[in-house]
């Protein structure tokens, strides 16, 4: 495998582990709703703007799946980011268990009434708003080269409305990591079909109604693509 083929990957495992290392270790620590919000979005602002060059800094299956759908990476691509993802997902949630025993590590849990279908839509609702910051800020050629900004801010806003809800994961990463090092894998499908159905939908919409094009125009989010 060459640097071109192995760098966007060596850049998603490492972006994924610190992504949710300080986002889940802020929740891990005991941070309040606030704090465990400006944690994921001020480290997301930096990764992004840091392998943003790289790989396209997705750290996300949903965003990955979603950037698919939109025509910008290939099937073999977008797989391989997604185990890059899990890989990097799992070894940060390993470490918070050594670093934090008997926490747990931030896994996101549906909120008191909050029912598995209910959660799986707002986890839908929440990434539809995540998508929408990275399609329209780094992506998209017409949009401002604001992309680490934009999709820091909106995953900090989604943390703040849904994280009492349904943990705001809005990544299947993002919960199956803590979750698979605490043991915890109830509910699965509310961290799985919620995020992937909101940034499928988005990526459609965005593709198809939203862009003047008949096609998804190049632009450099992702220059490892062929």
């Amino acid at each position: 495998m060459d640097r071109r083929t192995l760098a966007p990957l060596v850049a998603e495992v490492l972006g994924t582990f610190l992504f949710f290392f300080v986002g889940a270790g802020a929740a891990a620590a005991g941070g309040d709703l606030l704090a465990v919000a400006l944690a994921h979005g001020l480290v997301l602002a930096v990764l992004v703007s840091s392998l943003g060059a790289v790989s396209g800094a997705h750290f996300n299956p949903a965003v990955t799946v979603g950037v698919f759908v939109f025509g910008r990476i290939d099937a073999v691509k977008a797989a391989s980011y997604i185990v890059a993802q899990l890989i990097g997902a799992v070894l940060a949630g390993l470490t918070l268990v050594a670093l934090f025993p008997g926490s747990s590590i931030g896994t996101p849990a549906l909120g008191e009434g909050i029912s598995p279908a209910t959660g799986t839509a707002i986890e839908a609702i929440l990434t539809a708003v995540l998508l929408f910051a990275v399609l329209g800020t780094a992506i998209d050629a017409r949009a401002p080269r604001i992309g680490g900004l934009a999709i820091g801010l909106a995953v900090g806003a989604d943390i703040l409305m849904g994280g009492t809800l349904t943990g705001a994961a809005m990544n299947p990463a993002r919960w199956f990591g803590p979750a698979l090092a605490s043991g915890d894998l109830s509910n699965a499908y509310v961290w799985i079909v919620g995020p992937l159905a909101g940034a499928i939908a988005i990526a459609a919409i965005y593709r198809y109604l939203l862009l003047p094009e008949a096609e998804p125009e190049r632009v450099p989010a992702d220059p490892s693509a062929g």
